[in-house]
């Protein structure tokens, strides 16, 4: 009797164990487009703002855009603008720098992405940009959907 509570007990412990590392798996391998703000750092024409993309979405890019809100201090939209991230290829990391003319980085509280206006590749939903991106920060400035 105790073997088989102690056999019960060892194989109850590896299902959980093995059931616990699915979701994992499965998000690393779920189609992603991930845009890091990594730094907002002055420039001469304003703030300039570098970007690290990464297009997991299983296909290329041809054309890829967002249109973002920056949001000063108090929490109100300084201005909204669109980011040409331009193409992306697939499994590629890419490093964009846009640079916010008259844009005060120290001032800059958010960056908000408001949509996508250009979302084109082969094989590609134009919702897919959207749908699927996932966003982080290396800065202080809150940055997402």
């Amino acid at each position: 009797m105790t073997s088989l509570t102690t056999s019960l007990r060892l194989l109850t412990s590896t299902l959980a164990m093995s059931l616990a590392t699915v979701p994992a798996w499965a998000e690393q391998s779920a189609p992603v487009l991930t845009l890091e703000l990594n730094a907002a750092l002055p420039s001469d024409k304003g703030c300039r703002l570098t970007f690290l993309v990464n297009n997991n979405l299983g296909a290329d890019l041809s054309k890829t855009a967002f249109e973002i809100a920056l949001f000063n201090e108090a929490g109100v939209v300084d201005r909204l603008t669109v980011l040409d991230f331009k193409d992306l290829p697939s499994g590629k990391t890419k490093v964009t720098r846009f640079d916010l003319a008259g844009a005060d980085c120290t001032k800059v509280s958010r960056v908000l992405i408001n949509s996508a206006t250009e979302c084109a590749g082969t094989g590609i939903e134009p919702n897919a940009c959207m749908r699927k991106l996932k966003t982080d920060t290396k800065t202080g400035i809150a940055f997402g959907v």
